[in-house]
């Protein structure tokens, strides 16, 4: 299988750099999944879980928001925030959706609109965790 260069990248770390077989990306507009050879295009990343797929090993990390380009030979993702399965601590992840759920009242009209939606995909994450052997 051909493979191109993928790189995770957030504000605080390079979480991931590497030739990679495949890359499953949560876009706003629905999941896409990247190969070599993909056509060139930018997309907005919601909050779930990206999958990287090298050397038939699949790694899953936890990204919250951003943005993906798909080069010629290449995937940037530039995450909001990159948290690897291993490195993350699900009682603070699920004390921040009982947060989100609280401050729901402090919004309205499409703040409303867009809390909800941040918060519904943070919940689908926590379900995907709590139900899968993430494999």
């Amino acid at each position: 299988m051909a493979t191109f260069h993928f790189d995770l990248v957030s504000p605080e770390k390079l979480a991931f750099s590497g030739e990679v077989d495949q890359v499953d990306v949560p876009g706003w507009e629905g999941d896409f999944g990247v190969l070599a050879g993909h056509a060139p295009f930018v997309a907005a990343v919601r909050p779930g879980i990206l999958t990287i797929i090298a050397g038939g090993q699949k790694q899953k990390v936890i990204v919250l928001g951003g943005l993906a380009e798909v080069s010629d030979d290449r995937l940037t993702v530039l995450a909001d925030v990159a948290t690897s399965l291993d490195e993350l601590d699900r009682a603070q992840f699920a004390d921040k959706i009982a947060e989100m759920q609280e401050k729901l009242s402090e919004h309205e009209g499409s703040e409303l609109d867009l809390a909800i939606a941040r918060l519904d995909h943070y919940k689908s994450i926590q379900q995907e965790l709590n139900t899968t052997a993430m494999h």
